[in-house]
């Protein structure tokens, strides 16, 4: 039976850990399952660019000694022997993403070497420190994911809406390219949290109930970050608490459910500037969602509304999940990078060159 490779995946909304197994040739999702951390957990993960040295050498290795456990139990429950792994990806938890700082740097946490010592395998890692040397911005590394699974096909834009927004470009006589588009779930979720006391709007149905303020959205819209041409990425916090107390002043809504319209529409408006300023007309046919805001109805209604000569759908359509994409996605760049083969699409980051990314431990 050919080997197995695994995928982890904690996105920026550190809600939980996706392991995903796949197959590469043909390159398959087998199974995957998320993992919810602890509520307490989650917080601290979300704080953690705060923490001094000691307490976030602790979370690292916390997290390490975590994902090795949950891998053990997705094993357990999926009767996978270890020694079919052959190589294991984990992007970690992305603590801070400083691109443009003088000195450009990227952190993501979760120690490698427990992953290594439970299946006895080779572990990648760390993939994004590559790319921030050849000049690039860390991120996005999804791109060359899409370009491997859809690139051969009609051209077509694949929308990742995690914490933050971020889409690739792809398909048959195109340059394949990426960017982060703007704001995910992050102030959907954060609004959620402040004034209904839940963790997010599920399928967006609070959301449904209101009336988005569209003029205050298209004010945003003319902040710099929107407007700057692409390669660009987006640190997890650019649109967080700050930026939520800033704009929108939460404390203070009257009509949680106006909130909540008018961020989903900023999400959704904030990927329609995105399409309509940098993307060819030829790959403006069909977006295809995924992460867990393909799961909002309000929010895919919105960009139907504001994309009308698109086709909104999500990767189910293609036979992935939207929840194991991202995770299948790391397995494949630890398959790549483990036959040391390119796992890297420089044209979405601003990197000199294509490279293999990651750092593999034994």
């Amino acid at each position: 039976m050919n080997k197995i490779a695994l995928g982890l995946m904690s996105g920026t909304s550190a809600d939980g850990l996706t392991v995903c197994a796949v197959s590469v040739r043909p390159f398959k999702v087998l199974h995957f399952k998320n993992y919810a951390y602890p509520a307490a957990l989650q917080q601290k993960l979300l704080n953690a660019y705060a923490l001094r040295a000691p307490e976030l050498s602790a979370l690292h290795f916390e997290l390490g000694r975590l994902y090795a456990s949950i891998v053990s139990k997705f094993l357990k429950e999926f009767h996978i022997p270890a020694k079919q792994i052959s190589v294991i990806g984990s992007h970690g938890q992305t603590v801070y993403h400083g691109p443009h700082d003088k000195t450009p740097n990227t952190l993501q946490i979760g120690e490698p070497s427990f992953l290594a010592a439970l299946c006895g395998c080779p572990v990648v890692s760390d993939f994004r420190a590559m790319d921030i040397a050849l000049g690039g911005e860390g991120a996005p590394l999804i791109p060359f994911f899409d370009e491997y699974v859809w690139g051969r096909s009609t051209p077509k834009i694949l929308l990742n809406v995690g914490g933050i927004s971020n889409f690739s470009a792809v398909g048959k006589n195109l340059k394949t390219f990426g960017f982060d588009a703007g704001p995910g779930n992050t102030l959907i979720d954060l609004a959620c949290q402040r004034l209904l006391h839940k963790p997010f709007d599920k399928n967006g149905q609070t959301a449904a109930k209101g009336t988005p303020d569209k003029k205050k959205v298209q004010t945003l819209l003319r902040q710099k970050y929107f407007l700057r041409r692409p390669p660009k990425s987006l640190d997890k916090n650019a649109f967080g608490e700050a930026y939520l107390t800033k704009h929108f002043a939460p404390a203070k809504a009257e009509n949680p459910a106006d909130l909540l319209a008018t961020l989903t529409y900023f999400t959704a408006a904030a990927v329609a500037r995105a399409v309509r300023g940098f993307v060819p007309k030829n790959a403006q046919k069909e977006l295809v969602v995924s992460g867990g805001g393909c799961y909002n109805q309000t929010l895919l209604a919105y960009l139907q509304e504001l994309l009308p000569h698109m086709k909104v759908t999500t990767t189910l359509a293609y036979g992935v999940d939207p929840q194991a994409k991202e995770s299948a996605a790391f397995a494949l760049f630890a398959w790549l990078a483990l036959n040391r083969k390119t796992n890297h699409c420089a044209r979405a980051t601003g990197a000199k060159t294509n490279a293999v990314l990651g750092k593999i431990t034994l």
